[in-house]
């Protein structure tokens, strides 16, 4: 059986082991959130531009549908995971996912996995569980949007979003992976790869329509935060809105596989530039894409600051760690 490369094995222990630290995973949130707060300070003079073009009204409805879809990535994250046998309070997800989530300013992909699998562990949910349900949250967000992208750019007038539809390709293969005949073994197999025993059942059909429809539902919240910007700057409601939300969500896919970047920056402007071009002009496209990434941020700052401040408002039995539960067949 093939087996990681010892290198890989050793930086995930090493990793595991110095965020199993208190001192060390405060210490962790504090960076994230100084690398979060200083991507907005290094960007603050063309953010300023941005924002004065912008009417504080349309900055807190978009800040409010960004939120809005951040809670519906919970929501699909706590249903995969009581999926695969460890319910959670939604404000015990939440406080997991959201300061956990932190870790993607940091360069470097394993960081909010990692977080969230100590976090969790405080919680009764096996460290290879929020593994699993890590990746199927990726997997079911980068589904949905696929999606809704391909969905809905076709009806996008102009030329600008045929750049990106070598990306539509990927939509059956994601769709035939998450089907539960060929989701299941792959999962099983990953497990067995990484040295970690198989999922105590399999994932079932009905939670897996669940999943993609709120993943789904989530990129359909999100783009609504473009259409408000774009709107605000003089572009055609009508017209605006399968770039708005099929643009969003294809470049945030963009932004995705670059995995290089802190949560895809910049590489998430430069796709979302490119598709907002039939609608906005080139500075107003550059305007809606960075007032996006400032708003995202913010989201991700109040929603983890809210996450963190929840844990001494809640009750015993909640703090409590609970034992993880398997899943019935």
């Amino acid at each position: 059986m093939p087996t990681p490369p010892p290198a890989l094995n050793a930086l995930a222990a090493t990793a595991v082991r110095v965020l199993s630290n208190r001192i060390v995973r405060i210490g962790f949130v504090a960076v994230a959130a100084g690398l979060c707060v200083w991507a907005v300070a290094r960007e603050w003079g063309e953010i300023k531009q941005a924002v004065a073009r912008l009417d504080a009204p349309v900055l807190i409805a978009a800040l409010a549908v960004v939120i809005a879809s951040l809670v519906v990535s919970m929501v699909l994250w706590r249903l995969l995971l009581a999926g695969l046998g460890s319910p959670l309070p939604y404000r015990v997800a939440a406080r997991v996912l959201y300061v956990g989530q932190l870790g993607k300013y940091i360069p470097g992909a394993v960081w909010p996995v990692v977080a969230q699998m100590e976090m969790g562990s405080d919680y009764g949910v096996p460290r290879r569980r929020s593994v699993t349900g890590f990746a199927l949250l990726m997997l079911f967000t980068f589904t949905g949007a696929l999606l809704v992208a391909a969905g809905a750019l076709p009806f996008a007038a102009g030329a600008g979003p045929e750049a990106f539809r070598w990306a539509f390709a990927l939509t059956p293969v994601v769709l035939v992976l998450i089907h539960p005949r060929i989701l299941n073994p792959l999962l099983d197999r990953l497990l067995r790869l990484a040295r970690r025993p198989p999922l105590e059942s399999p994932l079932r059909f009905g939670l897996v329509v669940r999943s993609l429809a709120t993943g789904m539902a989530q990129w359909l919240i999100y783009g609504v935060h473009i259409w408000l910007l774009g709107v605000a700057l003089g572009a055609d409601p009508v017209s605006l809105a399968p770039l708005a939300i099929g643009g969003f969500t294809l470049a945030w896919c963009v932004g995705y596989l670059g995995v290089i970047t802190p949560a895809g920056l910049g590489v998430r402007e430069v796709a979302l530039v490119a598709v907002l071009l039939p609608e906005l002009g080139r500075a107003d496209a550059i305007v809606v894409a960075l007032a996006s990434r400032t708003l995202i941020t913010l989201a991700d700052l109040i929603l983890a600051a809210a996450g963190a401040l929840s844990l001494h408002t809640m009750r015993p039995t909640e703090l409590r760690t609970r034992p993880h539960v398997p899943l019935q067949k």
